[in-house]
């Protein structure tokens, strides 16, 4: 079954722990799609330019080479998850224009959430992406927790090392997804959340006018997080070469904390940050881990 093209309008927020604090939250336009359908509204496109449009070549596989839903099949199945029904949550081109710090492919069994492939890019010309699943492929609830080593080189404010926690809660209605980075006492708490609904030409049109410039403006407050933070004297540290694998599987161990009481303050449903240290930032998901 063809699936129309979803927009969410949703905000995303990062906050870097440690001893130097940063944080940020931003408006940002997400579409959720059927990667192997080329139905939509009037101004959103498939493999065309158009005001926002979806092009294979920049997602599944190698960075501006990429194979589209067709790499993300083979990804899965190598995992031994077959016959997936898979969606695409990414940042469009608007206007032919892309800079897309993580996309999330999302690979579901029937109504369950299977499987996420988190496609991670960096301002460096860098790419890294995440295969998030429980054992078994068993269904992603929202109280499940994912963790993957880190692998890419996201922040010069950031090691690369440490490891992440994923957590993914899809709802029909909204989406909200959270990513820590715990590297010691460092780290960064990266979220997006918002409301899923039908994209349409008025829709889109009015997110590029709050908006303007698209992933411009991701790049102008990529470079502007990264001047606060240098002037709060955080360390700089130099790009390490690239890791020779392209994709990370996620490891040990998987938690259900779905009765912990963060849990209840992860995402607030009016799409606001929570308070304090846990102030959502996604530098993972806005624009790049600049914190």
């Amino acid at each position: 079954m063809t699936r129309w093209p979803e927009h969410i309008a949703g905000v995303t927020t990062h906050a870097r722990r440690g001893a130097i604090r940063n944080a940020f939250r931003y408006g940002v336009d997400y579409v959720l799609i059927d990667p192997e359908a080329r139905c939509g509204p009037w101004l959103f496109a498939r493999n065309r330019f158009n005001l926002a449009s979806v092009h294979d070549c920049d997602h599944g596989g190698s960075l501006k080479a990429g194979r589209g839903a067709v790499w993300a099949r083979e990804v899965l199945a190598d995992q031994g998850l077959r016959d997936a029904r898979i969606l695409l949550l990414t940042q469009p081109r608007f206007l032919g224009y892309q800079f897309n710090p993580v996309s999330f492919w999302l690979a579901y069994r029937g109504s369950d959430l299977a499987a996420v492939i988190c496609e991670v890019n960096t301002p460096f010309g860098d790419r890294h992406s995440y295969l998030c699943h429980l054992p078994g492929f068993a269904p992603i609830t929202p109280g499940a927790r994912i963790e993957a080593p880190k692998r890419l080189h996201v922040s010069p404010f950031q090691d690369r090392e440490g490891q992440y926690s994923f957590r993914f809660d899809i709802r029909s209605d909204r989406i909200a997804i959270r990513i820590t980075h715990t590297n010691g006492t460092e780290g960064v708490i990266a979220t997006l959340s918002g409301p899923r609904k039908p994209a349409t030409s008025p829709g889109l049109l009015s997110g590029l006018l709050r908006r303007p410039a698209g992933a411009v403006r991701t790049i102008v407050l990529i470079h502007w997080q990264a001047l606060k933070l240098k002037l709060k004297g955080a360390r700089w540290r130099r790009r390490p070469a690239p890791v020779p694998e392209a994709l990370t599987a996620s490891t040990g161990p998987a938690h259900d904390i779905r009765r912990h009481a963060d849990d209840r303050r992860t995402h607030d449903p009016s799409g606001r940050a929570p308070a304090g240290a846990d102030r959502a930032t996604a530098a993972v998901l806005s624009g790049a881990e600049t914190g």
